[in-house]
């Protein structure tokens, strides 16, 4: 029997003091929270924290952990955090064609790739915290 082989990403929903969503572009899936893999050695919030400066260029303070969205098809499990900016200035990167903070509703009705704006829509709601949501996509990588 073959060990389990999951990959485990970090993404923060990040609100600043205009109450904007700041979104990246990405190549392939459009406009989404910034987020990615965990690297070994890496804590959740750590990655939040890194993937967000990377791809947006903005330094970010995490507020709370939200909960998880588990891809059993592709075991992927993807943390969210809550975060608000503390400094840094908007980059545009390989990984990230565009980026900006916009209104929440302009910010939920541009993201378009599978369930990632119900993702950003539980992480604004804390009754809705902490959630755990399994579901099973195997093209939803």
């Amino acid at each position: 029997m073959n060990p389990p082989k999951h990959i485990v990403s970090a993404a923060a929903i990040v609100v600043n003091e205009k109450n904007e969503l700041l979104l990246i572009k990405g190549p392939r899936r459009g406009w989404e929270m910034p987020g990615g893999q965990v690297e070994i050695g890496e804590s959740l919030s750590q990655a939040a924290i890194r993937e967000t400066k990377e791809e947006s260029g903005i330094d970010i303070e995490i507020i709370k952990f939200c909960g998880i969205f588990q891809n059993t098809g592709n075991s992927i499990c993807n943390t969210l955090f809550l975060a608000k900016p503390v400094g840094g200035t908007l980059i545009v990167t390989d990984e990230s064609l565009d980026t900006g903070f916009f209104p929440i509703e302009e910010a939920l009705n541009m993201v378009n790739w599978k369930n990632f704006r119900e993702r950003i829509e539980y992480c604004l709601k804390p009754e809705l915290q902490p959630f755990c949501i399994e579901f099973n996509d195997e093209n939803n990588i």
